[in-house]
């Protein structure tokens, strides 16, 4: 069985510390964030149509 890594719960939870510790980074986390995110949306649609099998 492949373990299964929840990235966003993770990286929120990782955020989350760092804003904690450095206030002034908030920008930059919450920028990165969106950025990541925004990206492994656009691009989980192109990874599951290509892992789909074909007739």
């Amino acid at each position: 069985m492949t373990p299964v890594v929840f990235v966003q719960p993770l990286l929120a939870l990782i955020s989350g510390v760092l804003i904690l510790i450095f206030p002034r980074i908030l920008n930059y986390v919450i920028a990165g964030y969106l950025i990541l995110f925004g990206l492994a949306g656009l691009f989980a649609h192109r990874v599951q149509v290509a892992a789909l099998p074909g007739p």
